[in-house]
């Protein structure tokens, strides 16, 4: 973001939050510009007139990352529902993020498809961010789903292991979506359009591309091509 500062001079003010939460914000008109990853909520929330102008941005995935023991059984596994039964079945410890954030939601949509319903003797909720629950699950020795951005950004500080990736169910999209003005007609609706501008753009999308962690690509820039 410091590419659009300097280029636009517009200042942002950042807040990281779980989609749910961001949602939230949007309905309240308490932020201009929303950038979140849980498609059917964001069509949702442009349906009621909470928001225009939503272009899908990027894209990661989700992964699956335990104890490198893997008492489930789950290393090289593609199917995240498979991967979920076998956590289920052997009642393995799971951290969920509790927290209605887009990663949550996608977790709670999989164990629904699974026909399972977690057991709160292994279950566990944790109410916060992607990070501490990775934090948590390493301390437990337990299971978690992770989007990969966050987790190629705190695999070095953990003993936890990658160990299920790539069902086409995993795919993470994100998209930016401006708070409708005329809802709310004192949101700076110029400036989250700008914002929409520039990360849709070659140049923002260029930006997205070239962003790594120890040479790995968080984001799959999609918005030139849509």
């Amino acid at each position: 973001m410091p590419y659009f500062e300097k280029k636009t001079g517009n200042e942002l003010l950042v807040i990281s939050a779980g989609t749910g939460q961001a949602l939230r914000m949007g309905q309240d008109g308490n932020v201009d510009v929303l950038l979140v990853h849980e498609p059917a909520a964001e069509k949702r929330f442009v349906e009621a007139g909470f928001g225009v102008n939503r272009r899908t941005v990027m894209f990661n995935d989700f992964v699956f990352v335990g104890p490198e023991s893997d008492p489930a059984g789950v290393m090289g596994q593609r199917d995240a529902i498979n991967t979920l039964k076998k956590i289920a079945i052997g009642k393995h410890i799971f951290i969920s993020r509790g927290d209605d954030s887009g990663t949550h939601k996608k977790e709670l949509f999989l164990w629904e498809k699974a026909g399972l319903k977690p057991h709160k003797s292994w279950y566990r909720e944790a109410g916060l961010g992607m990070g501490r629950v990775l934090q948590i699950a390493d301390e437990l020795n337990a299971y978690t789903i992770s989007d990969r951005g966050t987790w190629l950004a705190f695999k070095s500080k953990l003993s936890l292991k990658l160990l299920a990736e790539g069902d086409t169910e995993l795919h993470n999209p994100y998209s930016i979506i401006a708070v409708n003005p005329a809802r709310y007609p004192g949101i700076n609706y110029l400036g989250a359009m700008s914002l929409i501008a520039w990360i849709t753009s070659v140049e923002g999308q260029e930006k997205i591309g070239n962003f790594r962690i120890n040479g790995q690509l968080l984001f799959t820039p999609v918005a030139v091509n849509n």
